[in-house]
């Protein structure tokens, strides 16, 4: 049963289901949701939980068998499964198939991916899952309905924010409701739950000294070397997970890549932007980097991401920092290992 995010929550406060699958790339609301099924398991007295990650060397095995042994601490659990690809593969797929068509009694099981890729629905892993069980579909909000979210988590907080306040927090997390989440967290610590105008959010925000991922981000499109080096010293020095900076570096330079090659195939810039939904007060930035960086470049980079990747999950050699020092320097255009397209 595919649902929308609402109706998820709305359906899983009358009843839960057996099978879960989440997918999208908005981490926030991906982690909410993942965090609202198994507080709901919970009071329901699902005590076990078992986290499976199916990455390329995952034995499914260990699925079925976990999902076939009876547990010795509880009678009811959740097999909470990560699998970042979207791609169970076949032997995943049957297993998927298989679990679907006989869920055990007193088990929940939660799967997590990415955004899945275009006809992953017509998989018959996915029907399965589908006819079984709940299906959601995350996606990441716009600038209105980033506002809405940023409001009425505020509210719940026990913070009252304008509207100027609340708008220029949508706008400066630029979509990311992470970020928009730490932002309000930080507000609730410094000023309690009280009302809030616009001169006490700017105020709160120039007297933290806190580097963003997002200035990296701007830093990286505007090909600023040397401000992006100190950016990511800072952020390092404060103890930011490397994972959400290279979130933040390849989610801008896959939308890069997606727009170069549009403008590659004659569509004009500005079209590519709008389609692409680029605030107005970030065109600049983009154009510039569109300008700086070809679609064989971007290409290398994701490349580049893919690998930082492996090294965050402890798959990949060298150190995850070095590399994303590399990163940055070849997407500000100063790189000799990115490959330059041919004539």
């Amino acid at each position: 049963m595919r649902l929308g995010l609402q109706q998820f929550y709305q359906q899983m406060d009358s009843q839960l289901a057996s099978i879960y699958l989440l997918s999208g790339d908005e981490p926030q609301q991906m982690m909410e949701a993942a965090d609202a099924i198994r507080a709901r398991a919970r009071q329901e007295g699902y005590d076990e939980r078992e986290v499976f990650t199916a990455d390329k060397d995952f034995n499914w095995q260990s699925l079925v068998e976990s999902s076939n042994s009876m547990s010795l601490f509880a009678q009811r659990r959740i097999l909470d499964l990560r699998m970042p690809s979207g791609k169970p593969g076949r032997e995943g797929s049957q297993a998927l198939r298989d679990y679907a068509e006989r869920p055990p009694e007193d088990t929940i099981l939660l799967i997590q991916t990415g955004k899945l890729e275009k006809g992953a629905d017509k998989s018959s892993w996915y029907k399965a899952l589908d006819a079984a069980g709940v299906v959601v579909q995350i996606w990441p909000l716009d600038l209105k309905q980033t506002q809405q979210w940023v409001s009425s988590r505020a509210q719940k907080m026990g913070l009252r924010l304008n509207r100027e306040a609340t708008d220029f927090i949508a706008e400066r997390v630029e979509g990311n409701l992470l970020a928009a989440a730490q932002e309000l967290d930080k507000l609730l610590l410094l000023h309690g739950e009280t009302e809030l105008d616009m001169e006490a959010v700017l105020s709160s925000v120039a007297d933290q000294s806190r580097y963003s991922v997002f200035d990296l981000v701007d830093a990286v499109l505007a090909g600023e070397k040397r401000r992006c080096l100190r950016l990511l010293e800072g952020l390092r020095a404060e103890g930011v997970e490397p994972i959400l900076i290279l979130w933040g570096l390849a989610r801008e330079i896959r939308g890069l890549y997606d727009m170069g090659r549009r403008v590659q195939r004659g569509e004009a810039v500005e079209q590519v932007m709008a389609s692409a939904r680029v605030w107005n007060q970030r065109k600049p930035l983009v154009r510039q980097a569109l300008s700086r960086l070809n679609s064989t470049q971007l290409q290398d980079l994701l490349r580049r991401c893919a690998e930082i990747d492996r090294s965050v999950k402890g798959v990949g050699e060298g150190s995850v920092w070095d590399e994303l020092l590399q990163l940055i320097i070849c997407a500000c255009g100063d790189c000799l290992f990115v490959r330059t397209a041919t004539t």
